[in-house]
């Protein structure tokens, strides 16, 4: 029972995380300008968050547990084990010495890294593949915001506008939220359905857990996260990329809901945060490249620099512990 109990406990500190982090992102553009109250979009995003497995299937999911690696010995929960466990640590670390960082990234490369020191093959070409499109979504959002932009300004003001765009704003990010749900939750999920059929295999039952129970936990558990996180909005590196009015707001939140839907059509991982801050920059060039504080955009390359590299190397020397402990014990 050590390993489903460690695999729980690693999960549940994972999907904190993400609340804590990834929440904080999306809560810190979503609470510009006061238009929207905290609890509020908090408590949409949390929504969206468990309710998105239903709606838009498990493709993102998938590519975490079966894509990323071959694992013909069976240690797809050591994989996880190592490098879920070596992500969060590395993020930790990361965020508490002020270096910019990414979940997604650094679960991507700790898997990888673990399969490589428990023994498994980590899919390279797959592997390059996500990387690739996450690379593209950010530009994918610069270039959807860029257009949004040029529309917003288009339009004539009136005396409604103001309620126009209220409702607008809340439109977009109710979508962004789904669209977070549907591929960087999707991470979240990956993980503790991983870690709850190791649960239920080593207890004896033959049922798997139902979706809806797995993606109630992690939204609760997600919502607790963000609630950390509600302390320290406005200290965001997103928004610091530009001097954000609503119609950026709304632009980027538009432009990176579509991002991130289109890789989730084909079961690609991708960054909302990096989306979002791709469409801030695009709606803001509507004005000029005077607009945009572009000294902000260097946390989004060195988050890849960074975090990716030292993700692979953490899962590895976690895998390799564990290996060896599996050794000595006689298991391997």
């Amino acid at each position: 029972m050590l390993l489903p109990v460690s695999l729980l406990c690693v999960a549940t500190a994972f999907v904190f995380l993400c609340g804590a982090n990834d929440g904080g992102a999306l809560l810190v553009v979503a609470v510009a300008h006061r238009a929207r109250a905290r609890v509020a979009v908090l408590l949409v995003l949390g929504a969206a968050v468990a309710a998105a497995p239903m709606l838009f299937g498990l493709a993102v999911a998938r590519t975490f547990t079966d894509r990323l690696f071959a694992d013909p010995e069976g240690h797809a929960d050591l994989v996880f084990l190592a490098g879920v466990g070596a992500a969060t640590g590395l993020v930790l670390h990361l965020t508490a010495r002020g270096i910019p960082t990414s979940i997604t990234l650094a679960l991507l490369g700790a898997l990888s890294g673990a399969a490589l020191g428990l023994g498994a093959t980590p899919a390279w070409r797959q592997l390059a593949v996500v990387l690739a499109v996450g690379v593209a979504a950010p530009f994918c959002g610069v270039l959807v915001g860029y257009l949004l932009g040029l529309a917003a300004r288009r339009i004539p003001g009136t005396a409604s506008m103001p309620a126009r765009v209220r409702v607008a704003q809340v439109l977009a990010f109710t979508g962004q939220c789904l669209a977070y749900a549907a591929n960087d939750g999707q991470k979240m999920f990956a993980v503790v359905a991983v870690a709850m059929t190791a649960t239920t295999t080593a207890l004896g039952y033959a049922a798997a857990v139902p979706i809806g129970w797995i993606s109630l936990a992690i939204g609760v558990v997600f919502t607790v996260g963000s609630v950390v996180s509600l302390r320290r909005i406005g200290r965001g590196a997103t928004t610091a990329l530009v001097a954000a009015r609503p119609w950026h707001v709304v632009s980027a939140e538009v432009a990176s809901s579509v991002a991130v839907l289109g890789s989730s059509m084909f079961g690609m991982p991708v960054s909302m945060t990096q989306s979002t801050a791709g469409g801030l920059v695009g709606a803001a060039l509507t004005q000029g490249r005077t607009r945009v504080r572009w000294q902000f955009s260097v946390p989004m390359f060195v988050a890849w620099v960074v975090t990716l590299p030292a993700g692979f190397g953490a899962g590895f020397l976690v895998g390799l512990g564990l290996e060896g402990v599996m050794l000595w014990n006689g298991v391997a």
